[in-house]
């Protein structure tokens, strides 16, 4: 007789027994599946109706933070806005800066002057504004005026009579003393001759004999040849030597005549010009009354008259060298009197407001430019100081890109700096960054600006923890929010929004059903039935894209197939890495069953992110258990491919069954658990329950269904918590399922927690509504497990003690 085989306790497929499970209590109705927005939800009939505002919508909180920061005007009131890109943080700034614009504000002009008493160091003049390129012009006007006016004073008739009779006075009295030296000289029976000395003349005096000069090398000839004696020859000597000191002296007078004639042609010329040059100086002191500009004319005036002759080019001599060559002499240009405008606010009525798309160093600071002279020397002067952005932005508002202005070298050491003194030094950046010195250190300016820097949360908080100077000069942050409460207000807020950008860029008219349709996607993009987006720039996007389906289409109205087709082609674009592991798992490559059930082996659902676009997609989960110490195995976690976060869904597991199954015994368990074909890591815990599930079954011995899919993290009490991207992990397994045909039991648990998170696809509802596909929302473990199952829960867990008792009592028994 043959002995009956007993069917092996862990078959790969088995079909799934009568379920004895009421799922319609779990099954989450169809129209929960997704907000929907009718037109009686807009109370229009047609956006004829609708009015379009420019109010900033869904920030509130961050427009109250900027408005304190902006008006704020005390020390250290900077703002740091964060908030996800797309939020609108540079278009609600540009906004609410262009309302402060609007209000008049005392604006000032900033010049650059040279410093007479420190040339390297010029000095800053600071005029009302519209003054500051009115002062160039005069200081221009001024030396023209010089230049035309000097020249005539010295030509004119008083001047050169009074002149002639100063040089006449003074040449006659040299005339006297040198006659009367030479008549001294003659008695002495000596006379005065002119010698030559290299390329000029010099005085000297010699002894007459026979009528004629005589030098002493000649009278040693004399001497020597016996035509003379030789104390006769040092009679002639003392005599001259005496002479020459009486000569020293003379030629000491006439250098005393010389100063005293040119100090009394200096005050002569004084006595001309000063009158002129004081009525051009006086017009300009009326005119700009600062002190520093009083201070600087009154310097100008001191130079003008200690230089006159500069004003006079005809008397200049020309420079010769040592060799005699006639040197070219540079055009004077007057650089001491020119004035450099590095701010000028004349076209400003309100406060000034930049927005630097490009913060180098040399455009937020400004720089001092160097030239190559005709020399090839590298040279500069204050009219080469250039402002920057912070400069120009005084007495207003400056917004810059956080990340940009961290990584543009010396950027953000510069920028404390300057916030924290209120105050600028124009340098060139190597200067600032390579320590290297300036020829030029011109005066700082003090500021009065409001920067607001746009970053995200990340870049806050590092400078938040790492710098100090940080939280002392950023006092103010607005956080922009990703969304806002989906209630009346904010649904006239979006009709608004789309009536605005339609009539701002010239788009086709909205139809009440592309309303409807674009205010669900916004929903969509919130995540949550009960918020709406606040990411304008990329809903923007879908309304230009929705208005060129339309034009495709040569429709007169935006309608919601046109909103459909915007959202899917723009998926469309982005979802090749999608539509490869959807092959994949349709040739095999990638193991997924969707019928039939298997011991130990769930669906998990998982989001993979790519950047620019997120999709869900299933993953096999198995799990092996057997006697043992080890205890659960997170297979992932000892390859070094499992997270944080996932490790401590594991973790929990553990809890939960130490908690469930080991109150009266050890657990004596070894559970190794695996995401299968996984080769780029897992994190979050959002598998913790399908682990759970998979651990009960192979405990149990009684199947999973393959045709469901599950997502879900557990607590140590085995209630199931809220998970993320729950839409696209329900619609990454329909679509598997769609590709393999619906069978009308597949399905997904999900927590039941995240009911106002859904927003699925159309057709996933269109699906459900016909009962092709399932949606399960549970709240424990013990109602998924049912599901998956068809068995009770206390079934289930009757099956795992009884499992668990007899590891416990064959690992005593073996020494356990």
């Amino acid at each position: 007789m043959a002995k009956k085989q007993k069917s092996p306790r862990r078959a790969k497929h088995v079909i799934a027994k009568t379920i004895r499970v009421d799922k319609s209590r779990y099954e989450i109705p169809v129209e929960q599946l997704r907000w929907h927005c009718t037109p009686h939800d807009l109370g229009i009939n047609s956006m004829d109706q609708v009015q379009p505002s420019k109010e900033i919508i869904g920030q509130d909180r961050a427009l109250r933070a900027l408005r304190v920061g902006l008006e704020m005007l005390r020390y250290g009131y900077n703002v740091f806005v964060t908030g996800s890109a797309g939020t609108g943080r540079t278009t609600t700034i540009k906004r609410l800066l262009h309302e402060y614009e609007q209000q008049t504000a005392v604006l000032t002009d900033k010049c650059y002057v040279h410093n007479f008493h420190d040339p390297d160091s010029p000095l800053m003049i600071t005029l009302p504004a519209g003054q500051g390129v009115s002062f160039r012009k005069d200081m221009g006007t001024l030396v023209s005026e010089l230049l035309k006016g000097v020249p005539a004073l010295f030509e004119s008739r008083r001047y050169q009579e009074q002149r002639k009779s100063l040089l006449e006075h003074f040449q006659s009295r040299q005339r006297s003393v040198l006659k009367d030296f030479e008549k001294r000289v003659k008695d002495k029976g000596f006379e005065v001759v002119q010698v030559q000395s290299g390329p000029s003349m010099r005085p000297e005096i010699a002894p007459v004999i026979d009528g004629s000069p005589t030098s002493v090398e000649q009278l040693q000839v004399k001497v020597d040849a016996g035509e003379m004696q030789q104390s006769e020859l040092n009679n002639l000597l003392a005599i001259q030597a005496g002479m020459e000191g009486q000569m020293d002296l003379v030629m000491r007078e006439m250098r005393n005549i010389e100063r005293r004639a040119k100090k009394s042609l200096d005050e002569l010329t004084h006595k001309i010009v000063v009158p002129f040059v004081e009525e051009l100086l006086d017009d300009l002191k009326s005119k700009y009354t600062t002190e520093r500009a009083t201070q600087y004319l009154n310097d100008v005036k001191k130079d003008v008259l200690e230089n006159v002759q500069r004003f006079n080019p005809r008397e200049e001599q020309p420079q010769t060298s040592l060799l005699g060559i006639q040197m070219h002499k540079d055009d004077d240009s007057f650089l001491e009197y020119q004035v450099n405008v590095i701010v000028d606010n004349s076209e400003e009525k309100g406060p000034p407001v930049i927005i630097e798309t490009n913060p180098r160093y040399k455009n937020l600071f400004g720089t001092i430019e160097r030239m190559i002279d005709r020399n090839g020397i590298w040279r500069t002067d204050f009219t080469h100081i250039k402002a920057g952005s912070l400069v120009n932005a005084d007495g207003g508002y400056l917004v810059i890109n956080a990340v940009d202005a961290l990584t543009e070298p010396g950027v953000w050491p510069t920028l404390k700096r300057v916030l924290r003194n209120s105050q600028i030094e124009i340098q060139p950046l190597e200067t600032s960054i390579f320590g290297s010195s300036s020829a030029l250190k011109p005066e700082p300016i003090d500021l009065n600006v409001k920067v607001v820097m746009i970053g995200d949360a990340y870049v806050y908080h590092v400078l938040y923890e790492m710098d100090d100077d940080f939280k002392k000069i950023f006092k103010i942050r607005a956080d922009f929010e990703n969304e806002m409460p989906n209630d009346q207000k904010s649904l006239t807020s979006y009709v608004s929004f789309i009536k605005r950008l339609c009539d701002e860029e010239k788009l086709r008219s909205f139809e009440l059903s592309g309303v409807t349709e674009f205010i669900e996607y916004g929903v969509r993009l919130a995540g949550d039935q009960k918020k709406l987006s606040t990411r304008f720039s990329m809903l923007a996007d879908i309304i230009r894209e929705a208005d060129y389906w339309a034009k495709k289409e040569e429709a007169a109205q935006i309608t919601g197939i046109h909103i459909r087709k915007a959202i899917d082609e723009r998926i469309e674009r982005v979802k090749m890495v999608e539509e490869k592991i959807q092959e994949m798992i349709l040739d095999g490559s990638i193991m997924i069953d969707t019928e039939g059930a298997v011991v130990g082996q769930v669906n998990g659902l998982s989001v993979l992110d790519v950047h620019d676009y997120a999709f869900g997609k299933p993953s096999r989960i198995t799990v092996k258990t057997a006697m043992g110490r080890a205890g659960i195995i997170n297979i992932e976690r000892e390859a070094d491919m499992s997270g944080p976060s996932h490790n401590k869904g594991v973790l929990i597991l553990g809890g939960y069954l130490r908690h469930k199954y080991a109150q009266d015994k050890p657990l004596v368990l070894s559970a190794s658990i695996a995401f299968e074909q996984s080769y780029s890591g897992v994190d979050g815990d959002s598998a913790s329950s399908t682990e759970v599930y998979a651990i009960l079954s192979s405990l149990s011995g009684v199947p999973i269904r393959q045709d469901l899919a599950v997502t879900g993290s557990v607590n140590q009490n085995g209630e199931v918590q809220v998970i993320g991207g729950v839409n696209l992990k329900i619609e990454g397994f329909f679509d598997v399922c769609k590709a393999r045909g619906l069978t009308g039991t597949q399905g997904v648990i999900m927590p039941h927690g995240n009911l106002n998170d859904l927003m699925l696809r159309h057709d996933i509802v269109d699906a459900v509504r016909e009962k092709k596909f399932h949606i399960y929302g549970v709240r424990t473990i013990d109602e998924g497990i049912a599901l998956l199952t068809g068995k009770p829960a206390g079934e289930i867990h009757k099956l795992v003690n009884a499992q668990l008792t007899k590891f416990m009592k064959r690992h005593k028994k073996l020494g356990g």
